[in-house]
């Protein structure tokens, strides 16, 4: 039977960061320096994929300290932690390696500088989410407050209107989070952001690929976790830049293939916690049903790396 023709784009940059590639190389270091079990607070990135693959390797995740026996090494996520979480740590006199991504690290350390020139902060992140949580526990209770959408802005209560300053998640729509920010300003004139925007150049460049590609497709799939922040923000990028069919999938077989009954084009992304391996999956899932070309779609070259912390380095 002859298959029909197809042309799949395929978005780049897209899937792993260098924040992500970092993480998953600490808990591997960790494992080959300790031996297994060592211990994860929370999934290490939004993947399951990666998630079982490391845990099949030694890796044991939970979702709180007390979890974790004294004597085991403990790694944190990716998406960073309250202070109080490595003061747990050091105060049970355990081993532990914050595999925090260095441009979360850094949005810690602006809140904190905020704090610190007597600024209350407004945090502009997704509630529950670990990274939110994580950088609202850098600094005391009542010093962060959090707005989700601009229809959250004309709610806060602020202790002085003069003295403020924001921070973001790093992992939200670009176009959403300016939303947000113009809505802060409006009602706060003084309110000081960052020196760089804090949602990082992976976010940045996975929705500007999206945004490029969106417009030539029927269709476009995400490959990406449920719980991944990064990944669902794609699919609504997809969507509101003019792709009619987007949808996340975790891997092949979750494809729903009858909704893509007669398109002529798809484009394929992945977030920044979606391995190589289930990106190929999908297109090999699409090569096996149509006569495929694929084309990518490049808007940037990403060549960031992360140095894993010292006590895992293997000497010179």
């Amino acid at each position: 039977m002859t298959k029909p023709p197809l042309t799949l784009y395929l978005a780049a940059p897209r899937g792993f960061c260098a924040g992500v590639d970092r993480a998953i190389k600490i808990v591997e270091l960790a494992l080959e320096k300790w031996g297994p079990p060592v211990f994860v607070r929370h999934e290490i990135v939004h993947n399951k994929f990666v998630v079982d693959g490391l845990r099949a390797k030694g890796a044991v995740f939970v979702e709180e300290l007390d979890d974790v026996p004294g004597d085991r090494p403990v790694i944190f996520s990716a998406h960073g932690v309250p202070k109080s979480v490595p003061a747990a740590a050091a105060a049970r006199e355990m081993i532990y390696v914050d595999a925090t991504c260095p441009l979360v690290s850094k949005v810690h350390i602006e809140a904190e500088r905020h704090h610190q020139n007597g600024l209350q902060i407004v945090m502009i992140g997704h509630a529950g989410h670990p990274e939110t949580v994580g950088t609202m526990g850098q600094l005391p209770a009542g010093e962060v407050l959090l707005v989700e959408t601009p229809q959250d802005v004309p709610g806060l209560t602020v202790r002085d209107p003069a003295k403020l300053a924001f921070v973001t998640q790093t992992t939200l729509s670009v176009d959403d989070t300016a939303d947000v920010v113009a809505a802060l300003k409006a009602r706060f004139p003084a309110i000081v952001g960052p020196h760089k925007e804090d949602i990082c150049y992976a976010t940045t460049n996975r929705q500007e690929a999206v945004k490029a590609m969106a417009p030539r497709c029927d269709a476009m799939l995400v490959v990406g976790a449920p719980n991944s922040s990064n990944s669902r923000r794609l699919v609504e990028v997809g969507a509101r830049a003019g792709c009619g069919y987007a949808q996340l999938v975790q891997r092949a077989t979750d494809i729903d293939w009858r909704a893509l009954e007669g398109i002529s084009s798809i484009g394929i992304t992945a977030g920044a916690s979606a391995p190589d391996v289930l990106i190929t999956e999908v297109v090999d899932a699409f090569r096996d049903r149509f006569d495929l070309t694929v084309e990518q779609v490049v808007t940037a070259e990403e060549n960031v790396e992360f140095k894993v912390p010292r006590v895992l380095r293997q000497p010179a």
